[in-house]
């Protein structure tokens, strides 16, 4: 079982607790947003491959992704399969389309080009680094480490090795720093949840994460929780977000050290984020709502329900 599998089992097992009118209402905001295309948007702009795979996570876990809405959003894959996406679009499709599978029995990847999976693990090869990262982009310079991980996830997914695995480990190890944490850039001045969250997953990936790694991760990502009960970005970071709270949770839920933060002020911080007509919003004073912040909104609430 890969890594995304995992997670989305262990969240739709944690949405299930969840009380049946949060899950009626954002399962009925989430349908909504589905465009006459069958793919879904962000806060403006059409639909998109990025926010049409947090969608479909979200659905999933809830036990909706079956049906018309799961076809229509087949269709919208199959479509963009015949087009040249950027690296974090296809990515997201290669995602998108495993939840289906995994959901609703339909495969999207059926209709690509035979080899379609070698000719992924190329074109994710195009931005390896001499560090032994990813880069973002073709004109990255560096690895990143959130590109890193999500490469080790699509790897796992279109079930190939990535080369020199002890190289990726190395870079993300180069990427920790001493009092705790992992920087998402070489260059970078201080250690983030996201990218701390980033580097926990691609050694859990790679297989190579050790106790004292786990140790001081946990430390770090404890301390960011502020007294609404979130997690800030970083310790420069006076408010906490639903995105850094989600992959806190996510991260410690893996580490099995959720305990070590206060788990009903991180539940109300979540649930202040919901929209009383379904959605969730990223920070506190933000003023809308969006599937991608929905997902993490879901994810953490599951996640902290078990």
């Amino acid at each position: 079982m890969t890594y995304l599998e995992a997670l989305t089992i262990r969240l739709a097992q944690g949405a299930a607790e969840l009380p049946e009118a949060m899950r009626q209402r954002q399962g009925d905001w989430l349908l909504v947003q589905q465009r006459p295309d069958g793919g879904f948007a962000g806060r403006e702009g059409g639909s998109d491959l990025y926010y049409t795979a947090f969608a479909l996570r979200s659905l999933m876990i809830l036990g909706l992704l079956d049906g018309a809405p799961a076809d229509r959003a087949a269709e919208f894959l199959k479509q963009r399969l015949q087009g040249r996406e950027a690296i974090i679009d296809l990515i997201s499709l290669i995602m998108a389309a495993k939840m289906l599978e995994i959901s609703s029995g339909i495969d999207v990847m059926q209709s690509a080009n035979g080899g379609w999976q070698d000719a992924i693990a190329e074109l994710l090869e195009t931005l390896r680094r001499e560090d032994g990262g990813y880069a973002k982009s073709p004109e990255g310079r560096a690895g990143s480490t959130y590109q890193t991980f999500l490469t080790l996830l699509c790897y796992e997914l279109i079930e190939r090795s990535p080369p020199e695995p002890r190289q990726i480990e190395a870079f993300i190890r180069g990427q920790a720093q001493v009092e705790g944490g992992f920087l998402e850039i070489r260059v970078g001045k201080r250690a983030g949840v996201n990218p701390t969250a980033a580097a926990i997953g691609a050694l859990r990936v790679l297989q190579r994460l050790d106790e004292p790694t786990q140790q001081l991760t946990t430390e770090f990502l404890a301390e960011m929780q502020i007294n609404d009960g979130g997690m800030t970005a970083n310790t420069r970071i006076p408010i906490a977000d639903l995105l850094s709270t989600c992959t806190a949770i996510v991260t410690l839920t893996d580490l099995q050290s959720l305990d070590q933060i206060d788990r009903a002020a991180a539940t109300r911080y979540v649930h202040s984020m919901e929209r009383p007509g379904g959605g969730f919003a990223g920070f506190e004073m933000d003023p809308a709502e969006d599937v991608e912040y929905t997902f993490y909104g879901l994810a953490a609430c599951s996640l902290l329900s078990l």
